[in-house]
């Protein structure tokens, strides 16, 4: 389907769809700021949405375990009544103005004027690093080779090749090892890197032979027909060779990422992060902020809960910029009102 490009105006210009971004609309909402969710995916969520939808989360508040997806699905719940408006599918790639008068472009050629920015990139554009092996292409269009599991019942009865020795990949060894007919774990080194409880589990899983470690070897090459895997080729320091029965590989070598455009705003980046002051998540440049994975401050911790605490601080420091002559009252949700009749 062909798209238009169109023209929006609003108060904040959130770019990211994630977790930290959807409560940062919440936040802008509830203040009575108009705000805008872009983001390059075509869904909302993020990482969360798009590494780990079926993966549970522990270090929630108030949810025990929630998955990716699920928490995604309730955060869409909470600004629902606001009727936020999104612009998914495309990078912004252009930025131009200043405090109270940005104007922002994406890769689609829409086009937003905002009085303030909150960056919620998350990791910046992400995406898998992927092995080095002959022919990768075509295994991967034909779903043979994946680097996220979104459908966790897509791999029943299946012949899986986990490869990578962090936690993604000791993750899904143990979530998909009860539902694979048989689940190989490939790593270059004889250990591990996991929390002990998960250590121990894949060592459990391995002496009940529902997961066979294959260390140390190295992903060799891939053995089909059409694009249909059938054998994953791994290699020991030895040279010696090993084909390994498989209908999918699922390597997990970490991500690859990049801000992108935002790089080149004058932003004060270090190693992927944009550095920001914790009492208003502002950047070096006055009126945009930012939140989340890609924010960096002494004392930081990547954990969503801190995202969405300078979600908070964010639309709360942003509205000074949004409404300069309008002065900002803190007052509890509670005692603001229902969403959605503010």
């Amino acid at each position: 389907m062909t798209h238009s490009s169109a023209t929006h105006t609003t108060d904040i210009a959130i770019i990211g769809a994630g977790p930290a971004a959807l409560f940062a609309a919440f936040e802008c909402r509830m203040l009575r700021l108009d705000c805008i969710l872009t983001d390059v995916l075509d869904c909302v969520g993020g990482q969360c949405a798009a590494l780990y939808p079926e993966k549970p989360i522990y270090d929630i508040p108030a949810h025990p375990s929630i998955t990716g997806g699920d928490l995604i699905a309730a955060l869409e719940e909470q600004i629902a009544p606001f009727n936020v408006p999104r612009l998914l599918g495309s990078r912004i790639s252009q930025l131009e103005g200043e405090a109270g008068a940005f104007t922002l472009r994406n890769e689609r050629g829409d086009v937003i004027h905002a009085k303030a920015i909150i960056i919620a990139a998350g990791a910046g554009a992400f995406g898998p690093n992927r092995p080095p092996l002959e022919g990768l292409d075509v295994y991967e269009r034909s779903g043979s080779v994946q680097y996220y599991v979104k459908k966790r019942a897509a791999f029943e009865g299946k012949r899986i090749v986990v490869a990578g020795g962090g936690d993604s990949a000791l993750d899904w060894a143990l979530s998909l090892s009860d539902i694979a007919e048989t689940l190989y774990l490939v790593h270059r080194r004889d250990r591990f890197r996991g929390a002990p409880e998960t250590l121990a589990q894949i060592e459990a899983k391995i002496e009940a032979g529902a997961i066979e470690k294959i260390v140390p070897y190295q992903l060799h090459g891939l053995r089909g027909t059409d694009g249909q895997l059938s054998h994953v080729e791994v290699i020991a320091l030895d040279e010696t060779v090993r084909a390994l029965e498989a209908d999918v590989l699922l390597p997990f070598y970490g991500l690859s990422t990049d801000l992108g455009p935002v790089a080149s705003w004058g932003l004060e980046t270090q190693r992927s992060t944009i550095a920001v002051e914790p009492a208003t998540m502002q950047t070096n440049l006055e009126g945009i902020f930012a939140i989340g994975d890609v924010a960096h401050y002494p004392g930081k911790m990547k954990l969503i809960l801190q995202g969405f605490s300078e979600g908070a601080v964010a639309a709360h420091a942003a509205h000074h910029v949004a409404r300069p002559d309008k002065a900002l009252r803190f007052e509890h949700s509670t005692s603001r009102g229902q969403p959605g009749k503010v």
